[in-house]
């Protein structure tokens, strides 16, 4: 099946069912906030390379987090019981998105170019992604950023730069979330990591319902 390219006078996708094996369901078009808000709003999120064309990503099955159902190890209760801990959000959107791609960039690479930061701020400037950071004694440990649509969190990418402090900035955000009544937290693609804090994989039938659902 030919992958999709898109018209950029448009900000309209196929529909996502359409999406190759992998996910993968277009390539082209550009990071509007129109269009990133109508793709989330869809399922869909942008992935790739710098140089490289934008591509545009549906996988079929999905995974999740739902804020109620974050899970923290004994371990990680008693570490947060040892030191004082605190989470911020939006502490400063700009560089936690930052400190998320020199952490990619310095080890495996990275897909948040400065195109990416460029519209996700733009995202956040509307109201539509945020972040979080989490504190180690008075020290910041970690943080995240992600899309919001309607009730749901769209997760795109974390940082540590002490121990524990993503897992702390996670665990953080769910109580957030479940206390602003959110349904999910959509963290694009599996880990074991994620699985062990309460990630789930669903349909995207049954995801596209959520995304529905946090809407009303």
């Amino acid at each position: 099946m030919p992958v999709f390219r898109l018209a950029k006078n448009s900000t309209e996708f196929p529909d996502p069912k359409l999406a190759e094996d992998d996910g993968l369901l277009a390539v082209g078009g550009d990071l509007s906030v129109k269009r990133l808000i109508w793709a989330y709003y869809n399922g869909i999120f942008p992935w790739y390379s710098k140089g490289d064309p934008i591509l545009w990503w549906c996988p079929k099955e999905r995974f999740i987090i739902r804020p109620s159902e974050i899970h923290v190890s004994h371990s990680m209760k008693k570490y947060m019981r040892k030191h004082s801990i605190e989470a911020i959000m939006n502490r400063d959107f700009a560089d936690t998105m930052h400190r998320c791609r020199l952490k990619r960039e310095f080890n495996e690479g990275t897909w948040i170019t400065d195109e990416m930061e460029q519209a996700y701020y733009e995202l956040y400037k509307m109201g539509s992604a945020a972040s979080i950071e989490a504190y180690t004694d008075g020290e910041l440990a970690g943080g995240l950023y992600g899309v919001i649509i309607g009730r749901c969190f769209f997760g795109e990418s974390m940082f540590s730069d002490k121990e524990n402090g993503s897992k702390i900035a996670l665990i953080s955000l769910a109580r957030y979330l479940e206390q602003k009544n959110f349904l999910m937290i959509d963290c694009q693609l599996h880990t074991d990591h994620l699985e062990g804090m309460g990630g789930v994989r669903i349909s995207y039938d049954e995801y596209k319902s959520l995304i529905y659902e946090g809407m009303k």
